[in-house]
């Protein structure tokens, strides 16, 4: 059960009024990496998770506060839209500053939302779920909360440096200080269970049915060696159960792919035609 309090977690109060930068905000609420994300991400790992001990609850814990930093964000998009200037068109072509604030801004803003917050990210594409991973392996899922909150973090600390508004900066100082905890958290998190699972997802599948006279080698797919000397390519494998090799002139281990015509009721290009090129012959479709 969801239970809300009417304050805020933290202050989402700017100094002045900012169309642009509310437009910017947007991203980090509605875009790949913000809140909405994060917060249905973890909500619905919790909810997928079987079991009911501490990694559940973890989980539903920062899913919860995500929802709050959504909430916060609204809140401040909305207080920088108040008193967004309602200006002509051919009026604002008169006076570069207010068609460069115009320009700046997100028209939605007046016409959709009524000066209001949306699940969009800064150019106003719609928020989709296609942005969450809840994969049911929770090692797999920490290491994409991790990131998650890499980016986050990131787009957070860029529009920080964007903004000389007080108030602004400080509710973002609030965010970036929190992602500063989750990746501390996520990162602890899956320490705790490489522990127990060793590092490579899944653990489970049987490393016999794996071919591994592959699974260590690194292959120097482009010009250059510099690859040769990172720690990927050379020594005990991370995992502990192999050893890392280099390959530097890879060679393919498999055919040239002949595929056979498609059945005339497909309609694709006729063999005929795939047959001539210039009226040279092509040897391998004939």
């Amino acid at each position: 059960m969801f239970y809300h309090v009417k304050e805020l977690q933290y202050h989402a109060k700017p100094e002045c009024p900012d169309p642009v930068f509310a437009r910017k905000l947007q991203e980090i609420l509605g875009g790949q990496f913000g809140e909405i994300s994060v917060a249905l991400q973890y909500l619905f790992q919790g909810w997928n998770t079987r079991g009911d001990g501490k990694y559940r609850d973890m989980l539903m814990d920062i899913g919860t506060e995500e929802l709050a930093h959504i909430e916060m964000l609204a809140t401040m998009i909305a207080r920088l839209l108040d008193g967004a200037p309602d200006v002509e068109l051919d009026e604002a072509a008169k006076n570069p500053i207010v068609a460069a604030i115009l320009g700046g801004s997100n028209p939605q803003h007046t016409i959709v939302s009524g000066l209001g917050a949306m699940p969009a990210d800064s150019n106003g594409n719609r928020w989709t779920a296609d942005y969450i991973i809840a994969s049911g392996n929770l090692l797999a899922d920490f290491r994409a909360n991790l990131n998650a909150e890499s980016q986050g973090r990131l787009q957070a600390v860029r529009l920080y440096e964007q903004t000389d508004d007080r108030g602004v900066k400080d509710m973002l100082s609030w965010l970036i200080a929190r992602d500063t905890m989750h990746q501390n958290q996520w990162y602890a998190a899956c320490l705790e269970l490489e522990a127990k699972e060793n590092i490579v997802v899944p653990s489970t599948f049987p490393r016999e049915l794996e071919k591994q006279e592959v699974a260590y080698t690194f292959y120097n797919n482009s010009a250059g060696t510099k690859s040769a000397k990172g720690r990927w390519a050379y020594g005990p494998s991370i995992d502990g159960l192999g050893q890392f090799n280099y390959f530097e002139n890879p060679v393919p281990f498999g055919d040239k792919p002949k595929l056979n015509p498609a059945p005339p009721y497909i309609h694709d290009t006729p063999p005929a035609a795939l047959r001539k090129s210039d009226d040279i012959p092509d040897p391998d479709t004939k």
